[in-house]
């Protein structure tokens, strides 16, 4: 029998693709083309909309993120967004907003889950096995685009004096650790290191500590652990399966989640999805790069694992599971990887691979 996953108005599972820019437009097509054959091949009754961010939307609305666009993302089961160039855009009175922070503070999505492994068959610069989940607190920290309810957490008070603001809350600290031990609980190794850098930060990131020492508590079962930032770089380059689910603060998830990407084979590699409350964001870890546009080079496998866990989160794990599998199998062999990790084909060609792959399961 078939399965229809519903969204919560009853009707079927509806996603909004948000193109971006740069790669965007072509990584999200792809992604498209794998969404398409795993609700074929599962049934899945996806309906899929399409809404312009980034430059196109600037160009047509005067702004890089239009509200009907953010009304449009809080009305689906889950959003597929595309990479921006947000650093190009002009100032924010003319219209240039960073659509992925402001999709994180309207849609409340206070979880950025990044996992690494590696995977057979693709080059890596270290062979040590890998197979971690960085959990990143996503609306705090030193992130001056969504860390204030009113005004940026960055500012310049005179001429050669900049200062930021780092923002932590016992809130927030809490239930990104919720959502780090409930990962954890769900994998073999039954472990979390909570990453700070509190003998230095000792009010902000001690009370980050304090409340996840308080969720730890709560899981017995699982070993748990504090490691200081910088030994956690040094320690995840040197050992990287000491560590299983990480847990920390925004800026700090940031940096070791693309870390782990490089290790796991590149950032082309690196999945992710934005939680919240009610709302789910697909999005890769890495940027829009301009420079391979319309080359059809650019990979698209990030993008489509973070479909991949999409789709998991909202019920559908056989077909976020063929994806993963159709992934892991077309990059046993460089006649069917990107160009990034030693291959030949481009990106239409790999989808569709996928895609084919799929169809077979």
């Amino acid at each position: 029998m078939s399965m229809i996953f519903l969204g919560p108005s009853g009707d079927p599972m509806k996603i909004l693709l948000l193109p971006g820019d740069g790669i965007g437009p072509e990584i999200v097509a792809a992604t498209h083309t794998v969404l398409a054959a795993a609700d074929a091949r599962f049934n899945l009754s996806l309906q899929f909309s399409q809404a312009d961010i980034g430059f196109a939307a600037l160009k047509t609305h005067g702004t890089t993120i239009p509200d009907p666009v953010i009304a449009a993302a809080k009305s689906v089961a889950g959003v597929v967004l595309g990479p921006v160039s947000h650093n190009a855009y002009p100032p924010v009175a003319q219209g240039g907003r960073n659509p992925s922070g402001v999709l994180r503070r309207e849609l409340e999505l206070y979880a950025n889950i990044r996992p690494a492994r590696g995977r057979p068959g693709v080059p890596r610069p270290i062979a040590a096995p890998l197979d971690m989940i960085v959990v990143r607190e996503n609306l705090e920290g030193f992130y001056a685009d969504r860390n204030m309810f009113a005004g940026a957490g960055e500012f310049m008070p005179e001429p050669g004096v900049a200062l930021a603001l780092r923002k932590v809350t016992a809130k927030a600290s809490k239930r990104i650790a919720e959502a780090a031990f409930d990962l954890a609980q769900a994998r073999p190794a039954l472990r979390v290191a909570a990453v700070h850098k509190a003998n230095v930060m000792r009010m902000s990131d001690g009370l980050f500590l304090d409340e996840v020492r308080a969720v730890a508590a709560r899981y017995p079962q699982i070993r748990y652990e504090e490691v200081l930032v910088d030994a956690a770089a040094a320690l995840m380059v040197r050992d990287p399966a000491r560590f299983d689910v990480i847990v920390t603060t925004n800026m700090f998830g940031d940096i070791l989640s693309d870390l782990a990407a490089e290790m796991a084979g590149g950032l082309g590699l690196g999945a992710s999805l934005n939680l919240g409350p009610d709302f789910a964001v697909a999005q890769a870890q890495h940027g829009s790069a301009p420079d391979l546009a319309d080359t059809d080079r650019a990979n698209p496998t990030a993008l489509i694992g973070s479909a991949a866990m999409l789709l998991r989160h909202l019920g559908a794990a056989d077909a976020a599971a063929a994806i993963e599998t159709a992934i892991d199998t077309a990059l046993l062999s460089p006649n069917t990887r990107t160009p990034d990790l030693g291959g030949q084909i481009g990106t239409h060609a790999f989808a569709h691979h996928l895609a084919r792959l799929i169809s077979e399961v």
